[in-house]
């Protein structure tokens, strides 16, 4: 579903944000990509996003090669996968029901069916009594919910997280860790990033993929694999 092959980022004046990384995430797999601030963990979450593109190798989402993908056609990739950053990015001044309703309306929903799908979407992560509640109003835990149903909103058959408890209480983390399960038991590939190691420790027989300065350190499945 995703494969990353030797795959490198180069940026102007800062260097190499990941050097000859390859990887596979297959299909309802929940794999946490861990390392320090700096290992490229967010750089690998943008290139499988498409957000950005490798400055060699190639990375391939569900059939889609970014050696090939147009601009035109960038957006059947964002509707396989869904993305959830560590700072929300949710609408200010909007509701938590407007948020996802926003999404649905950018993704071509149709208009009519946009108010049940979105309080379907918020009751999948336990949000619906606090639907009205403005963004503002809300704790971290709550947006990141938020959050979660809008990049469910497509329907994706991937979803990346990047540091997505990185700004919420213990309380708060084990909460949404357990939502990431709970939409990866129903069949939904999951790639979690985090530096927090006590967070991935709780899960020890997750898969666990270490990045370090850009290069592919260790990955759990396979020593796991190397020892049949």
């Amino acid at each position: 579903m995703i494969k990353l092959t030797r795959v490198s980022k180069e940026y102007p004046h800062r260097g190499y944000a990941l050097r000859d990384v390859s990887l596979r995430v297959n299909k309802g797999e929940f794999a946490f990509l861990t390392g320090h601030s700096g290992s490229g963990k967010s750089t690998t979450m943008r290139l499988i996003h498409m957000s950005d593109r490798p400055s060699s190798g190639e990375i391939n989402v569900d059939g889609y090669s970014s050696d090939h993908i147009t601009q035109r056609d960038l957006w059947k990739v964002r509707r396989l996968v869904g993305m959830v950053f560590q700072d929300f990015r949710l609408l200010p001044g909007r509701t938590a029901l407007e948020n996802v309703a926003f999404a649905l309306e950018v993704t071509g929903t149709p208009r009519k069916a946009i108010p049940a799908r979105a309080n379907l979407l918020l009751a999948q992560v336990g949000f619906a009594p606090k639907k009205d509640a403005l963004v503002e109003q809300l704790s971290g835990g709550e947006r990141q919910r938020v959050a979660i149903a809008r990049a469910l909103a497509n329907e994706p058959d991937i979803l990346l997280a990047d540091e997505p408890t990185g700004n919420l209480d213990d309380q708060a983390t084990s909460e949404i860790l357990d939502l990431f399960w709970d939409i990866n038991a129903k069949g939904m590939a999951v790639l979690m990033a985090t530096h927090d190691l006590e967070l991935v420790g709780r899960h020890p027989n997750a898969r666990i993929i270490e990045l370090d300065q850009g290069r592919l350190v260790s990955d759990s499945n396979i020593m796991q694999a190397g020892t049949h």
